[in-house]
């Protein structure tokens, strides 16, 4: 594997809990940062808003007979979460 070294500055503060983790976890600072780059680069990227995972899974049109303006308008909501005896 051939490896490229690169330089990133850090404020103290984090430098020094990077140093902490490090000895805790009997490795080196170097490591932490190569499982921390390679976990955050893996990541997948096309992350989706919570409106398109609802809409995906169905939920965005799904009540019937419902007021058009039943997500905007406030005096729907007079009720909202008060329990009904």
């Amino acid at each position: 594997m051939s490896s490229r070294r690169i330089t990133v500055r850090v404020p103290g503060k984090l430098g020094n809990l990077l140093e902490n983790r490090s000895r805790l976890a009997g490795t080196t600072p170097s490591d932490l940062v190569r499982i921390a780059l390679e976990t955050y680069l893996s990541k997948d990227n096309s992350q989706h808003s919570a409106y398109e995972i609802a809409e995906e899974a169905g939920l965005i049109g799904c009540v019937q007979r419902a007021p058009k303006d039943l997500s905007t308008n406030f005096h729907h909501f007079n009720e909202f979460g008060k329990m009904r005896r």
